[in-house]
């Protein structure tokens, strides 16, 4: 049931913003993913991170034929973690384009079918997990499409750009950054709002916060995680829950967060 209202807030609200010349933020109000790479350029080249709920395929689909034109496909899709609401499109997506799917060599057996994730801790959470203390599970097996990422940081496809390693919310968990720009796609390392909470979900109340406490594997890495993608000072933070902050707004939310960490779980 959690799953089922989840996708009914995602179907309704879906929508698309270009945040930067490069990065559009597909949001379907559970979660976010994100489309990289200049629409305007020559080649149209770009890589979609991430694929939301299994409702997701037309609004990606057709977001990007909006943005990059009809008969497009992305050089690759590039997975943060496997988590249900960043895989739940991945497997239709990835077939219909012909194309790889890039996750860290630690996320390879929950996206193969080999293991599930840890089952989610109702009790440390709130209405979202008291729904359903199994939302970790992802019960895909993309084997035949999935790759390592490279290890030296580089992502295909996303030039400029390197991975980063951020575990905590789960072991294989990575963050994108772009130095030139000082944009940080954080994936769950960091959230702008309460994700735990059903209401803050639907009203985007802003609320720092780390990855969600009832499907975070390891608190002590993810607090390693969210210091290390701090010390990164980016100018624009695009997370996979809540909205974009920006600049100064950073900072001072960082702090605020920071002022938390110890706190944790």
């Amino acid at each position: 049931m959690g799953n089922k209202l989840l996708e009914i807030l995602s179907f309704m609200t879906a929508s698309a913003e270009q945040v930067t010349p490069e990065v559009t933020l597909l949001d379907f109000a559970a979660v976010n993913a994100f489309l990289v790479g200049d629409p305007l350029s020559d080649g149209k080249e770009f890589v979609l991170v991430d694929t939301g709920l299994e409702n997701s395929y037309n609004f990606i689909l057709e977001t990007v034929k909006k943005y990059y034109g009809r008969d497009t496909k992305p050089q690759c899709i590039v997975l943060t973690h496997g988590h249900f609401d960043h895989v739940g499109s991945v497997i239709k997506l990835s077939e219909h384009w012909n194309v790889p799917v890039y996750v860290h060599e630690l996320e390879l057996p929950y996206v193969t079918g080999k293991m599930d994730y840890p089952l989610g801790n109702p009790n440390q959470g709130e209405e979202i997990a008291q729904m359903s203390p199994s939302f970790p599970h992802t019960g895909i097996d993309i084997s035949h499409r999935v790759v390592i990422l490279p290890q030296d940081g580089k992502i295909p496809g996303m030039p400029g750009w390197r991975w980063i390693h951020t575990p905590g919310h789960t072991r294989g968990h990575i963050s994108l950054f772009k130095e030139l720009d000082r944009v940080l796609i954080a994936g769950d390392a960091i959230s702008t709002i309460k994700q735990e909470s059903m209401w803050s979900v639907i009203t985007k109340k802003e609320e720092i916060s780390g990855p969600p406490n009832y499907m975070s594997e390891d608190w002590g890495k993810a607090k390693e995680s969210i210091m290390y993608l701090k010390s990164l000072e980016p100018a624009i933070l695009l997370p996979s829950h809540g909205k974009p902050l920006r600049n100064l707004k950073i900072k001072e939310q960082l702090d605020v967060l920071m002022s938390k960490v110890d706190k944790m779980p």
